[in-house]
């Protein structure tokens, strides 16, 4: 053979390992199945329900907020509330200028409104829109397991249509939380779509609670969820276990209980959600001052836990 072949064969034997060598974290991959990509970070603005730093002043309550990292406050404007609402007009001023104060905003306004009938729920939703306030949450309907559910329907759906249009002149969006409960209408979602069906996107939509949803639901809340899913503007983040003794459900810290967490966010990257995420934080007693203290642990301890579901830590 001759001689001129050697160093055809030591260039071919180079590129062989040279090839091997760069399979080789394909190779060491594949061989470890459970090894994946990170995912990329979430983005999705996270504010914080307010019900639980209700015993701090508007001032206190923001620079809190503010210092925790969230970008808002879900803030409660109804009777009982952080703003009462028969004070309004002369208290979510004060609050608004706090929060702007510190850089951060109201993402979501709670109350109880769900009609246009009543003057002081005009007023409330009135001052909102003035002071920059572009989404509440609504009040809920309640059924009367007396009378028939489908005509109840019908009438939600109407009293809903007016708020909606009176809200859409104003440039302010009424969203409607599924709340689990035998008497809530949208705790089983199906009537909810129904009420979402046909109605203008931008005009309104769905606060989804993904705690209430699984302690209606069971197994199927996935199905509620792509059920659901057009309507999303909001997401509701807190967990819960159920008490055998009382046989009731039980609010726990963030990703201790029921919820099936990994799977929601996963749900929830793969529709490339990119709307806010409100933290709620429900297992202390927010109408006891003395628990203030270990309220605000508490939901730092739950916002760490969201952000490392939303790969943020």
């Amino acid at each position: 053979m001759p001689t001129s072949s050697h160093p055809t064969r030591r260039r071919f034997l180079q590129s062989s390992l040279a090839a091997s060598a760069s399979l080789l974290p394909q190779l060491s991959q594949a061989a470890d199945p459970k090894k994946k990509t990170p995912l990329a970070p979430m983005s999705n603005p996270v504010c914080v329900f307010n019900k639980p730093l209700q015993h701090l002043s508007y001032e206190e309550q923001a620079s809190l907020v503010a210092e925790m990292g969230f970008a808002g406050i879900e803030g409660t404007v109804r009777t009982g509330g952080h703003v009462e609402a028969k004070n309004v007009e002369r208290d979510l001023p004060k609050q608004i200028a706090a929060l702007q104060k510190h850089n951060i905003e109201m993402t979501l306004m709670t109350t109880k409104v769900n009609n246009i009938d009543d003057p002081l729920n005009r007023t409330v939703i009135k001052t909102a829109a003035k002071l920059g306030v572009k989404r509440f949450r609504m009040g809920a309907y309640r059924y009367d397991l007396k009378k028939p559910i489908p005509e109840q329907v019908e009438s939600f759906r109407h009293t809903y249509r007016e708020l909606i249009r009176y809200c859409a002149d104003l440039d302010i969006q009424p969203l409607y939380q599924n709340h689990a409960g035998a008497k809530y209408f949208g705790a089983t979602l199906w009537d909810l779509h129904l009420l979402m069906k046909g109605e203008n996107k931008e005009q309104t939509g769905i606060c989804f609670d993904i705690r209430h949803a699984t302690a209606e639901s069971g197994l199927s809340w996935p199905l509620l969820f792509q059920l659901t899913k057009p309507h999303f503007k909001f997401v509701y983040c807190k967990d819960f276990d159920w008490d055998k003794k009382t046989k009731r459900a039980t609010n726990v810290p963030l990703g201790t209980g029921m919820v099936d967490y990994p799977k929601f966010f996963s749900m929830l990257r793969k529709i490339n959600y990119s709307d806010p995420i409100s933290l709620h934080m429900e297992y202390k007693d927010h109408r006891d001052p003395k628990l203030l203290q270990e309220s605000i642990a508490a939901v730092r301890q739950d916002h760490q836990t969201l952000l490392k579901f939303m790969g943020k830590a």
